[in-house]
Parts: C-alpha cells; structure tokens; sequence
C-alpha cells in the first residue's frame, strides 16, 4: 500500500511549510554548477504542490530566498533571479489549471523590479482560485518580520491608532506576513541539516519538525506523503499531559 493511502484524509495538515535545500549539494554531487541544482528543485516544487493540493493541505510554504541569500555570490543571485521570473511565467497555467492561489510573504521591495512586476501579474492571474495556496517566502527571515512587525506596532502606537494594552498575541500576529494564515502544523527541511534557519520562529511555535536526507531535487511529492504519515503519527500535547489529551 502506498503511503498516500495510508494517510488519515482528517488529519492532513492545513499548513505545511518547507524549507528546500541542498540544491547546491545536489549539483555538486552531479558534476554541475549550483545553479543546476536550482533548476531542478523546480520539478520538486512542481511535484510537491501537486501533492498537497492532492490531499487537501490547505497552505503550502516555500523557503525560496533568504534576507541572507543576498550575501552569495552575484551570478547565482542573478541565476536564482531569473529561474524564479521564468518559472513563475512557465508556471502559472498550471497552478491556474490545479485551482492554486499565490502569495509572497518577505521583503517583496528588495526583489528586482522585474522579478515583482511578475510576482504581481501571477498573484492577481490566480486571486481568484479556491485550492492550496502557495506562500513564496522571497527576501525573508523570520528576523526581519519581526522586526518589522514591531516597528509598525511602535508606529501605530505613537499614532494612537492603538494602545500598549492592546498588543497581545493576536495583535503580533496581525502585523506579521502571514496574517490570516492558519500557524504551519509541520515544518519539513531536506538535505540532512536539523537547523531553521531563521524561518517563521514565532509561527512555528508548535510545529512538528521533519528532517530528511534527501536533497531538495530529489524531493517529490511521495516525501511529502512520508513526512505527513510520520506528522500524523506523533503526539501533539501543546503543553498538556498525554492523561489530559485523553479525558
């Protein structure tokens, strides 16, 4: 029996999210530029959103470029750049077709113009479809979110459009990138590394965390179903006891 079918169809996450890596790796082990290993893990992301939109998984992740990404060397900045323009233009028939909506959550303004200019036509092309909706995560850290999120506050604070005593959890919220987005259920990382990397800290709170081995461009979505079977197969205590689960 295939993993797929061993899946609980009610217990599928609504938010999954994923930090891609070893692409670099990947080409390396291949004899090829990293640049080789990024045009590959298009074909693992292609698979990976065909799997979640399969079973249901209501929102779907993407670490795709870190705020610290900037520091690589420029050709491969300028590589990723480009893969992510043409991959966004070869794309977005399919997504359309598959009922996909797209979002971008991240420092959207350090992107090149282009890159936003296609962002935006891709984001409002697929606006109105119903299914999974994948999150870009584009010149982000979870860092700089939240950075961002408290000097807003601050700002709206000094405006008196809100109090001291107004800022709890669902305010934070409301003021980071992935406000109206259910927190992710389970974060997946491939490649071996059991690091986070500076993403979504304050979302992934009670994530459940799931380490592969596998690099990115070997990643389909078979891997997802894997990693959603062991998700499904954990205890979720949230601060409880098991007893108090039970009662």
């Amino acid at each position: 029996m295939s993993v797929e079918k061993k899946l609980i169809k009610d217990k599928i996450p609504k938010h999954i999210a994923i930090i891609m890596d070893g692409n670099g790796r990947w080409a390396e082990k291949n004899g090829k530029e990293r640049t080789f290993g990024h045009e590959n893990g298009v074909e693992s992301v292609r698979s990976v959103v065909e799997g979640a939109g399969e079973i249901g998984v209501q929102y779907l992740t993407l670490y795709a470029f870190s705020t610290e990404n900037w520091g690589r060397p420029k050709l491969e900045v300028d590589a990723l750049m480009g893969l992510l323009v043409q991959s966004i233009s070869n794309e977005t028939v399919e997504l359309m077709k598959k009922n996909v909506r797209l979002q971008v959550i991240g420092d959207v303004k350090s992107l090149p113009e282009n890159v936003q200019c296609k962002l935006n036509w891709c984001i409002d092309t697929l606006k109105n479809n119903t299914g999974l909706t994948l999150v870009l995560a584009l010149s982000y850290s979870s860092r700089w979110e939240l950075t961002d999120a408290v000097r807003r506050i601050a700002e709206d604070v000094q405006q008196e459009k809100i109090k001291t005593d107004d800022i709890d959890k669902d305010l934070i919220d409301s003021y980071l990138n992935t406000a109206g987005m259910p927190d992710p259920e389970l974060l997946i990382r491939t490649s071996g590394e059991n690091r986070i990397s500076n993403f979504l800290l304050w979302q992934i709170a009670y994530s459940e965390l799931y380490f592969t081995p596998v690099l990115w461009p070997d990643f389909r979505k078979e891997d997802l179903f894997k990693a959603i079977y062991d998700f499904q197969h954990r205890e979720r205590r949230f601060g409880k006891t098991s007893e108090q689960l039970m009662s």
